[in-house]
């Protein structure tokens, strides 16, 4: 079976377009394209803004995702709660309900969100042909097999499957940097494993 290549996603900003207007003081602000994601049109922005911890420790130039979103989310490492003061559940993309506080403070304006700090889940992308090769459903959780100089398995990774996604497993930067995982590196995926005792 191929292999699963691997995204590591640095700390990053979704934002609506009314928080985005605000921020940067115009309406229907349009985010400028950095560079293309590795899911169908999903880029970084040229633009970065700040976001403060309610205990007011800053997490600076942190660099917006476009599109647009229909809730402003920020996802960070479990290294960055800690060391920045935010309250972060481990949660999928767009699921903020009950989730972290901050402020979001740009150019021209700052928003307070109630809502929307979160450590993203590890997940996979698959294409719906992708998702029958490898005999996957939606929202499934499977593991997957790193190997290299650090090799291990991680378990509770998310199947997310779409005819809009493109085969790539989603990392944050504490698991990519336990496992020396890069961008661009490969695991495998993992059904079911045992332990033998």
């Amino acid at each position: 079976m191929k292999k699963i290549p691997v995204g590591i996603s640095g700390r990053h900003v979704h934002l609506t377009q009314e928080h985005l207007d605000i921020l940067f003081g115009e309406k229907n602000y349009k985010l400028t394209e950095f560079k293309a994601l590795s899911q169908p049109g999903q880029y970084a922005a040229d633009e970065k803004i700040d976001v403060v911890s309610p205990e007011g420790k800053v997490l600076a130039g942190v660099r917006i995702l476009g599109p647009v979103r229909p809730a402003s989310q920020v996802e960070i490492s479990k290294s960055d709660a800690i060391r920045f003061k935010f309250i972060a559940p481990v949660r999928s993309s767009g699921d903020v309900k009950g989730s972290g506080k901050a402020t979001l403070v740009g150019p021209k304006g700052q928003v307070e969100i109630e809502e929307g700090v979160i450590i993203a889940d590890r997940h996979i992308h698959f294409s719906l042909e992708d998702a029958k090769e490898f005999g996957v459903t939606d929202r499934q959780v499977v593991s997957i097999k790193v190997g290299g100089e650090k090799p291990g398995l991680l378990e509770n990774v998310l199947c997310r499957v779409s005819d809009k996604f493109k085969l790539d497993c989603h990392l944050d930067t504490d698991d990519g940097a336990a496992f020396l995982l890069t961008n661009g590196d490969t695991v495998e995926l993992v059904k079911k494993f045992q332990i033998v005792e």
